[in-house]
C-alpha cells in the first residue's frame, strides 16, 4: 500500500510543469492580496454574523447579571467563611455594590 501511494505521488509531481506551478503561485498570491485588502470588511462581516448568532446583552441586562453574580458571591462567602477578618473588606465592597 505505501508503495502505491508513493508511486501516485511521484507521478503527480512529474505531471506538474513549471508554468502551472507559477500560475498556482500567482493565483495564491492574488487571493492573499485580495484578503489583505478587504480585511476590515471581512472582519466587520464576521462580527455581524456573530451578533446574529449571539446578540449582545443590553446595559440593563449586563447590570442585572453583574448584580446577581455579586449577590451569589456574597452569599457564598457568607456561608463558607463566617467572620474571617481577611475577607471583611471584600465583603463590604461587594455588599455596597449590591
Amino acid at each position: 500500500m505505501p508503495c502505491n501511494t508513493m508511486s501516485t505521488l511521484i507521478s503527480a509531481v512529474q505531471n506538474i510543469s513549471l508554468i502551472s506551478a507559477g500560475e498556482l503561485a500567482l493565483a495564491s498570491g492574488a487571493v492573499c492580496a485580495v484578503l489583505l485588502l478587504f480585511k476590515p470588511l471581512l472582519t466587520g462581516l464576521a462580527r455581524a454574523a456573530m451578533l446574529l448568532v449571539r446578540p449582545r446583552l443590553s446595559k440593563e441586562e449586563q447590570l442585572q447579571r453583574r448584580q446577581m453574580r455579586d449577590a451569589m458571591l456574597l452569599k457564598h462567602m457568607l456561608n463558607s467563611i463566617e467572620g474571617e477578618p481577611s475577607h471583611v473588606a471584600e465583603l463590604r465592597a461587594i455588599a455596597s455594590r449590591v
